[in-house]
């Protein structure tokens, strides 16, 4: 007969995939129900960058100024070039630089 315990975390991470997918798929429904005005349109093109601030913001804070360096190298590449990988690739070259150049 097999351990019953070898089947735990499986069937937590097909519980959580089914709850994702529900969460996803519920959102979609009921977006679909919604009327979008021009005022929700505004809201919901807004949301990824308050994400991206909500998540970043205190991580950078908490890491001090070689991550506010990266952040803003990070933004500036952004502005410039409009390139999401060239963005990464710079703040995060910035931050290598940084914490290099504090450490030795």
């Amino acid at each position: 007969m097999p351990d019953p315990s070898r089947f735990g975390p499986l069937a937590a991470i097909m519980a959580m995939a089914a709850a994702t997918y529900a969460m996803r798929a519920g959102g979609f429904w009921l977006m679909a129900h919604v009327p979008l005005t021009m005022r929700l349109r505004r809201i919901l093109e807004a949301l990824p960058g308050a994400v991206v601030v909500a998540t970043v913001l205190p991580i950078a804070v908490r890491e001090g100024f070689p991550a506010l360096l990266a952040v803003a190298a990070a933004v500036g590449a952004m502005m410039l070039r409009r390139n999401d990988f060239l963005a990464v690739l710079a703040g995060m070259a910035v931050a290598v630089l940084v914490r290099a150049l504090i450490v030795t």
